[in-house]
């Protein structure tokens, strides 16, 4: 029997099956044998098969190969890794320049993991009815840097549905992961979306200006005019793995497009002489934030450390 995984608690997986009918179902032990170097070896958005046994417990038995999947450093040096979701259609990522603050490095590491899978992204930032001048033209800065690289912005406030109407045509029709830190507003989001779900939200904490774990599991959640958001819970860090350091300018589109004018065909534009893409960063064609990013994805690779901070 074939199915699609929407929910996973951690122990258990929610399958919806070819027939309409919504099982759960536990890993059989195989998996773990299998040399899966994940904490979850099946994600949402699997595409799997169970089977029942004699006493009705179900048992996920195989996964189909996945058309792509979001990936991330599971934990503060762990070698291990932590899939957000697999088969997906478009990444959002829920920016905040407050309350929280989500950093440049976290947002570029999230588009460079995104590029490397060829998973188109979305960029929504969310609460401007609560920043001031000074917040506001910062977030106006950012959108222009990742509108000019290539990547759609969309201006939110979830808090009185600002932004919705736009929102919910670029989710018809397709399967759309939401990320972001723990307090950006991807409850209050999806809430607008599908205000029966009634999903859990909570307060910032106004001396950390940090959110706190609302969604403690993932979970796909279907949309009236078609499609799927998958809800996740909220992320402190976005730490790089499967990728090798020579890869990194390639997930970095517009430094790229400059690398193939550097002197050398291996260059790590950094000190060699020659590089168009210091040359390129001096000039400000290139972001220095975006640069920055790419150094800290090529010191982890190199070194193997990544710090949860970013």
């Amino acid at each position: 029997m074939h199915g699609l995984v929407v929910k996973n608690t951690g122990s258990w997986y929610t399958v919806h099956t070819s027939d309409g009918r919504s099982i759960d179902c536990k890993i059989k032990g195989s998996f773990r044998l299998k040399g899966i170097r994940s904490t979850n070896p099946v994600v949402i958005g699997d595409r799997v098969e169970i089977e029942i046994n004699q006493e009705g417990t179900a048992f996920i038995k195989h996964i189909d190969e996945r058309r792509n999947y979001m990936i991330r450093r599971s934990t503060n040096l762990s070698k291990q890794s932590h899939i957000l979701a697999a088969n997906i259609d478009l990444a959002i990522l829920v920016i905040t320049v407050n309350y929280p603050q989500t950093s440049t490095v976290f947002i570029d590491r999230f588009l460079a993991t995104a590029e490397a899978y060829r998973i188109p992204v979305q960029l929504v930032f969310n609460k401007k009815d609560r920043y001031d001048a000074d917040e506001l033209e910062y977030m106006d800065a950012l959108i222009l840097l990742y509108k000019h690289i290539g990547y759609p912005c969309l201006k939110m406030c979830a808090a009185t549905g600002e932004g919705l109407e736009a929102f919910k045509e670029i989710l018809e029709g397709r399967i759309s992961l939401f990320s972001g830190h723990s307090g950006v507003g991807k409850s209050t989001i999806i809430n607008r979306l599908l205000p029966n779900q009634n999903i859990k939200t909570s307060e910032i904490s106004e001396y950390h200006k940090k959110g706190v774990h609302t969604t403690t599991f993932s979970e796909m959640l279907p949309l009236p005019g078609g499609g799927y958001v998958i809800d996740t819970p909220g992320i402190k860090g976005f730490g790089t793995i499967e990728m090798e350091g020579a890869e990194v300018t390639h997930y970095f589109t517009e430094i790229f497009k400059v690398a193939s004018g550097c002197r050398f065909n291996n260059c790590t534009h950094r000190n060699e002489p020659g590089c168009a893409v210091v040359k390129a960063v001096h000039e400000q064609t290139i972001s220095g934030s975006r640069y920055k990013s790419y150094l800290n994805i090529l010191e982890e690779k190199e070194g193997g450390k990544y710090r949860e901070a970013y």
